[in-house]
């Protein structure tokens, strides 16, 4: 019989999006065969425990994590994906080897995860795992950097205005007053580094914006705010490489005012629309452009790229990347490639495919020099 694959499944995490990468989670190991996958489920923890043992994405969905033991994988590559429980003998922690992992998938959203820190880990280790690297991660994550990047690639995003914790604190007037030089309302104030719209506010006066820095700031030590868009909410998904794909669009239209966390995981009243109701042209500049912030932000293996189409004059904004978008079988990421033709069992395989892929080309990489 052929060797069944080992794939260990992250998730939880340190993040205001701990929920939902549960959700995303469930979904990915419902289609995880049996017959061709070896599955080990990692949770971590709010504080930053990993956790392995069985039914764990059950534990932690109903928070009774006491079944379940510690385990860790050492930023060391001689033992690739080793996978160590931590057990205590003798009065002390003692590491037991439990499986050695072919490659690792880690559904995390938001910081710790998605963020480039979990990747750097996963490089240190050298083992394969799905998404993009540390640079695509990082740049995807931080809204602000990822804005300059973006106006270096000559891609259209909206004006905005970045604001420190630190200033926020000690000098909010003076912020506010920057703020509205520069912008006018309403705007939207956003956490650098997070994502499923949590700590987002719309702002339609100074109050409101004085408020919003506050809630944002309590997630990030930066905050972004920016012009508000009359905007349709348009999304793609991208898969690949170095030679990415682009699905159809499709458009959100919210419950909510803006497409807020309530929005995405609470209230039913938001419609995904597949494909977007838009002309042709439209469609074709953004999935261009889309593939374009892709490479741009050298990403790999998945990432769902959102868009404000202008409804007063029809401007396209790219609006922001997600390296590890939602991946419940309802999100937009999958929902768009079923659309395109790529079923959700199919779109997981080929992301384990890719993930290999990018292995073998960090493989070829010369990690010493002599010179002659």
């Amino acid at each position: 019989m052929e060797k069944k694959l080992r794939i260990g499944v992250i998730f939880g995490g340190r993040s205001g999006e701990h929920e939902v990468s549960l959700m995303s989670a469930r979904s990915v190991l419902s289609v995880l065969d049996p017959q061709k996958y070896e599955v080990f489920e990692i949770g971590i923890t709010h504080e930053g425990t990993w956790l392995s043992g069985i039914n764990v994405l059950q534990a932690f969905e109903t928070n009774k994590l006491d079944g379940l033991f510690q385990v860790v994988l050492l930023p060391e590559p001689t033992r690739g994906g080793q996978l160590y429980a931590i057990r205590a003998q003798a009065g002390k922690e003692q590491l037991e080897a439990i499986v050695n992992l072919d490659v690792i998938f880690p559904v995390l959203h938001g910081t710790f995860g998605e963020d480039g820190t979990m990747q750097g880990l996963l490089e240190l280790a050298d083992v394969a795992y799905i998404g993009a690297g540390v640079l695509g991660s990082s740049v995807g994550m931080d809204k602000i950097l990822f804005k300059d990047v973006m106006r270096a690639n000559n891609i259209p995003v909206v004006e905005s205005v970045t604001v420190f914790r630190s200033q926020a604190t000690s000098r909010m007037d003076d912020v506010i007053k920057t703020i509205e030089a520069n912008l006018t309302y309403p705007v939207f104030v956003k956490p650098a580094n997070l994502g499923s719209s949590v700590g987002v506010t719309k702002c339609r006066n100074r109050s409101d914006l004085y408020e919003g820095i506050l809630e944002g700031a309590q997630f990030d030590r930066r905050v972004l705010v920016e012009r508000g868009v009359n905007g349709r909410e348009i999304e793609v998904s991208v898969l690949g490489n170095e030679d990415p794909i682009a699905s159809v669009a499709g458009e959100i239209r919210p419950c909510d005012d803006f497409y807020s966390y309530e929005a995405k995981y609470i209230d039913e009243g938001s419609e995904l629309l597949i494909p977007a109701p838009i002309d042709e042209a439209t469609m074709a500049k953004i999935r261009d452009i889309a593939i374009r912030a892709y490479k741009a932000a050298d990403c790999a293996g998945m990432a769902r790229v959102d868009f404000l189409l202008d409804r007063d004059t029809n401007e396209v904004f790219l609006n922001e990347i997600n390296t590890i978008p939602g991946f419940t079988k309802i999100s937009m990421y999958p929902k768009l490639w079923e659309a395109s033709g790529i079923s959700y069992p199919e779109l997981v395989q080929r992301l384990i495919d890719l993930a290999f892929s990018r292995k073998a080309e960090r493989d070829a990489t010369v990690r010493t020099y002599r010179s002659k």
